[in-house]
């Protein structure tokens, strides 16, 4: 019960690079992706044509029963999260077959500190958990501010993206996985408001089936 109260702490800013060593500063395009392809084999990495398919897909093309694969590959994914993130704050959707988490920055991190919260560490521990168990997939973490923040928004959202990665790296996701970006105030997806601003202040965990 004890080890479970302890708060959690980012690691000192200068050994970032070790723990993100492997992942990608960039957006996680699809030509990003089958570049990064090599990086995350080499690193223990594997493709979702790996994962066993259904026996009623023993028969059938070769494409469409990999995209059956990763239908149903990733509706188990969403739906291990969904169970498993019942929280304020927390979202997840879908987006074709991309699954996305939606942290609202308040509900992962401390108010007036730039630092992961002990809710937040709770957070990303049973999402580090599924994560691991749904391996052929590659995972961008974006950063966003609200409006408001202007000079630092890029920076801002960059340390958000960077915590969640340094924090899911320590706890096992491989970072050959991972394309980290901050966005700044881009891509808002609540009003201006008070409450639309705590909405937009949030970093999004975006996966996509490892081809």
């Amino acid at each position: 019960m004890l080890a479970g109260c302890v708060q959690y702490h980012s690691p000192a800013r200068s050994t970032w690079p070790q723990y993100l060593r492997g992942a990608s500063f960039t957006d996680m395009t699809e030509t990003a992706r089958i570049a990064k392809r090599p990086v995350f084999l080499g690193a223990g990495g594997k493709l979702i044509s790996s994962i066993d398919a259904p026996a009623a897909l023993d028969y059938g093309d070769k494409v469409q029963n990999d995209t059956a694969i990763s239908v149903n590959y990733m509706a188990n994914l969403e739906y291990e999260l969904y169970d498993a993130l019942r929280k304020p704050g927390i979202s997840v959707q879908r987006a074709g077959t991309d699954v996305v988490i939606i942290l609202v920055r308040d509900a992962i991190m401390e108010l007036n500190v730039g630092d992961i919260s002990a809710d937040g560490a709770d957070t990303l521990k049973t999402i580090s958990k599924i994560l691991k168990k749904y391996d052929a997939t590659f995972l961008e973490i974006a950063g966003y501010t609200d409006a408001m923040a202007t000079r630092q928004a890029d920076a801002l959202s960059l340390d958000m993206a960077q915590r969640v990665g340094v924090y899911l790296s320590q706890h096992g996701v491989n970072t050959a996985r991972m394309f980290i970006v901050g966005r700044g105030a881009a891509r808002p997806i609540a009003g201006q408001d008070d409450i639309g601003r705590l909405t937009n202040r949030r970093v999004e965990i975006r996966l996509v089936p490892a081809r």
